[in-house]
């Protein structure tokens, strides 16, 4: 018979040493302007693919068009997460 394992203990969190984290920048300026320019390019890209849908006969742009207008939406959530968490 096998001996039974003993339960595991979760390591304790130890606080790093040295000054990194009081020097430490937040990504959270990057993550900004990464979502505004997703922002902007999902937006641009899905008015275009929707004025090419009126004239196409086919789904295909429709899609194109949800899918970058899916890509906008996300970005604005994620700005709006950004203004948050940079005032809390």
């Amino acid at each position: 018979m096998d001996d039974p394992q003993p339960p595991r203990r979760r390591p304790a969190h130890r606080q790093p040493e040295g000054d990194e984290p009081l020097t430490a920048r937040s990504p959270l300026r990057l993550r900004a302007v990464l979502s505004g320019i997703a922002l902007l390019a999902g937006t641009v890209a899905a008015v275009l693919f929707a004025l090419s849908a009126a004239h196409a006969r086919d789904a295909g742009p429709w899609v194109a068009a949800a899918i970058c207008a899916a890509v906008a939406l996300i970005a604005a959530s994620d700005l709006v997460a950004i203004a948050r968490r940079a005032r809390g």
